[in-house]
């Protein structure tokens, strides 16, 4: 008994010092966002005090249980229990930042609709990142991976945040007055399709990426960050950073709520899928399927290799769970989306904190039905499981096996199942699949 009057002692002592705290920082960032300008990132100065303060209660639980004698003996989940029951837990409710971590192919696109078509709440970003990567791919500093992750997280933090001047400096040509034509894949946010952001038409300015529901004039990004203050949620997905561990200063930025979904694919579905899409940079393995040799020191066998095994790491950095990730990633395969995609869109949702509403659910309903009257044996988990499977009738076996040597560490981790002889790839009753849960 004296131990649970010691705790409700100790975190009485420190709502009264948050809400003290709280109090006076509010007053002062009333004033300072009316200073504000709408292109300038609007901190929330008062959420930011009382995270502070929350990581000070964290470290004092985490001292008192250490303790000679251990004396309260608190696990991480105790601790977080203690300050849930108090409604300080880091994971209650608010603004939520995802972030959908892939690589080309994997479906990310489709899953991150899932989010885009959330509704009126979320500001969603497709690939924002196109453009640092593009203006730095010759730049010597691209050539450094640490330089370039850091870039990429400072310019997903002020994403996050609402400021777009950090990507305004890798748009090319640069914005005039914040206003730019040359925004990737703009029409893949409803976000930026939407008003106050969709301006009036101005003539004879082209938009190759131009919003698709309704005409838009260029893309006003002081508008875009006045729309997105106003929003609850934000979601970004990218294929364009390869290491979980460099976003770990993002994760930890107290004005931040975010969540990690790292979205996985069979390796030698993600191989099948690019020959098609990128069927020019991918000669060298078409010869190979040929020929029916692959050469295991060629420099395109080593840099499949190592996109494996970046994928690998970040998973087991995710998978361990360490203090700076603890409730805050997921692990999610292309292929159990395919087969249960209102199931694993619930999970998601869950993980994330956000409602998940009738709106995002019609649309997984409508994108994962093959016709209108989809249903018995035309269910959506039927059709959407043989779409994922259609890798193994376009894929030469000589391929298969070339990606079971050099990824075999990453399809073992995932749960994908390697094939011994060109009959078992070709044959779709047999599951490449383990069933794996992931925590």
């Amino acid at each position: 008994m004296k131990t649970k009057y010691a705790v409700v002692f100790i975190c009485i002592m420190a709502l009264v010092i948050i809400e003290k705290e709280s109090n006076i920082l509010s007053r002062v960032s009333d004033k300072l966002i009316q200073r504000q300008t709408p292109q300038q990132t609007l901190l929330d100065y008062s959420n930011t005090t009382q995270k502070g303060s929350l990581m000070l209660l964290k470290m004092l639980l985490s001292k008192l249980s250490g303790t000679k004698g251990n004396f309260f003996n608190f696990s991480e989940e105790q601790e977080e229990k203690v300050l849930d029951s108090l409604g300080m837990s880091s994971y209650s409710s608010g603004h939520k930042h995802i972030l959908l971590m892939a690589t080309t192919r994997t479906g990310s696109s489709f899953v991150g609709e899932f989010f885009n078509q959330h509704g009126e709440s979320m500001f969603y970003l497709f690939e924002p990142l196109w453009h640092v990567e593009r203006m730095l791919t010759m730049a010597t500093e691209a050539n450094n991976g640490t330089v370039l992750a850091g870039i990429y997280r400072d310019v997903l933090q002020g994403l996050f945040l609402c400021d777009f001047s950090p990507l305004e400096k890798f748009i090319s040509p640069p914005p005039q007055d914040h206003v730019t034509p040359a925004l990737f894949r703009r029409e893949s946010s409803l976000s930026l399709c939407e008003d106050p952001v969709c301006t009036p038409v101005i003539k004879d300015v082209f938009e190759r990426y131009h919003c698709k529901t309704r005409r838009c004039g260029p893309l006003n990004l002081t508008l875009a960050s006045e729309s997105c203050l106003t929003k609850q949620h934000y979601a970004i997905k990218t294929v364009r950073v390869r290491q979980l561990d460099t976003l770990q200063p993002l994760v930890e930025d107290p004005r931040l709520d975010v969540r990690v979904i790292q979205l996985v694919r069979d390796p030698r579905a993600i191989l099948a899928s690019r020959m098609v899409a990128f069927s020019s940079k991918y000669q060298t393995w078409k010869t190979w399927a040929q020929d029916g040799q692959v050469p295991e020191d060629d420099e395109e066998v080593k840099r499949l290799k190592g996109n494996c095994d970046h994928i690998r790491i970040s998973a087991e950095v995710g998978l361990s769970q360490p203090r700076w990730l603890r409730n805050r990633y997921m692990l999610v395969r292309y292929e159990d989306i395919a087969r249960y995609p209102m199931q694993k869109a619930e999970e998601m949702y869950r993980f994330t904190g956000i409602p998940f509403t009738s709106q995002a659910r019609e649309w997984i309903l409508r994108n994962t039905q093959t016709t209108q009257e989809a249903s018995g044996i035309y269910s959506t988990q039927k059709n959407s499981s043989e779409q994922a499977e259609k890798w193994r009738f376009s894929i030469p076996f000589t391929l298969a096996q070339a990606v079971q040597r050099v990824c075999g560490p990453t399809m073992k981790l995932f749960g994908y199942k390697f094939v011994d002889d060109e009959k078992t790839l070709l044959n779709k009753s047999v599951s490449l699949l383990e069933n794996k849960l992931f925590y």
